[in-house]
Order: structure tokens, then sequence, then C-alpha cells
């Protein structure tokens, strides 16, 4: 009976090996990326309040998008008159260490009208590298601006989505596309 169950427990055993790569893949992804409460937490700490709208925007990109692996905290103002401009900077902190300062500008055109200036909290979802952040992101922005109103929407490039949720001041409203380009320094030169 001892060697049947001695047999039986290594079959177990050779069964669950193909297992454990997939359930250390799987810790790793846990490991590498931010929980929802820690973004929640950053988030209200770097706004300094926390509301309900910002915890529904945080709550909307995780159940959308899933677990980020880096962050942006910065600041940012824009106007638009039809043609839009936007200019903001920040710190890059990433999961698994690293990250740095990172500025960003770019043009838009559509129905937008008004002008804003704004604190912004952007999740970073499947950034392999800090140096993969400094390109153009296109996207698309259909955010109604109040005071103290908050707004999300999505930059997707090579795998790497970007969803900044600004809080700020002003008021802007409408549809406008267009890009902004990340970048390691400043520059006046939205394109």
């Amino acid at each position: 009976m001892t060697d049947r169950r001695q047999h039986l427990q290594h079959l177990a055993a050779l069964a669950l090996t193909p297992a454990l790569p997939a359930l250390a893949a799987g810790d790793d992804k846990v490991a590498s990326t931010y929980d929802e409460d820690s973004i929640l937490k950053a988030a209200t700490e770097f706004f300094g309040q926390t509301t309900e709208g910002l915890a529904k925007v945080i709550e909307k990109a995780f159940k959308e998008q899933g677990r980020p692996n880096a962050y942006i905290k910065g600041q940012e103002a824009g106007a638009a008159l039809t043609v839009g401009l936007r200019y903001g900077e920040g710190e890059l902190l990433m999961k698994g260490g690293g990250g740095g300062k990172v500025f960003w500008a770019g043009p838009s055109i559509g129905f937008d009208v008004g002008a804003n200036a704004a604190k912004v909290f952007t999740l970073v979802y499947r950034l392999p590298r800090a140096s993969a952040l400094y390109q153009r992101f296109p996207g698309v922005d259909g955010s109604l601006y109040y005071v103290g109103g908050a707004g999300i929407n999505y930059q997707r490039l090579n795998g790497i989505t970007l969803a900044p949720i600004r809080l700020g001041v002003g008021l802007r409203a409408g549809a406008s596309v267009g890009y902004l380009h990340y970048r390691r320094e400043k520059s006046i030169n939205p394109f």
C-alpha cells in the first residue's frame, strides 16, 4: 500500500510540474504591477483629496485595462479654439523600479474650446522599459472639464496604453483628435 501511495504522489507531482511555471509567471505579473488600492492611495495622495469621481475613473481603468506596471504624476495646461495645444511635465514611476522625468506636448483638432490646468495621474500599461515611453501616443479626447472635475481618456501605441486621469480647474468642452509626444527633455514644439 505504501508503494502505491508513493507512486500516486509521484504522479501528482509530475502532473503539477507544468503548472508551476504558469503559477510563477502569474506571481511575476502581480509582483510587477500595481493593485487598485495602491493606485487609489497614490492618486489620492498626489491630488490631495479623494473624490467619488477619482475612485470611479480608477475603477473603470482597472476594469478595462487591468493592472498598470507604471504611472506618471504631473501637471499640464492646455487651451483650444478648434485647434488646441497641451503641455505637461511629470515623473514616471515603474513598479519594478526605474523611471524618470517626463515632458509631453501635443496638438489637437476638433470641436474643442476652452482652457484648463490640471494635475495629471497617468496609469501606464505594458511599458517594457522607461525609454519605451518617449514617443508620440495618438488619442481621442472627448472630455468635458468642470471646476474640480475628473476625466480620463486612453492613448495607445505599440501595445502600450496610457490612461491619463485629470483633476483640474477651468472650462474646456468638446471632442478632439490629436497626440501627445512624450520626451525626456522639455520642448515648446508640440510636434
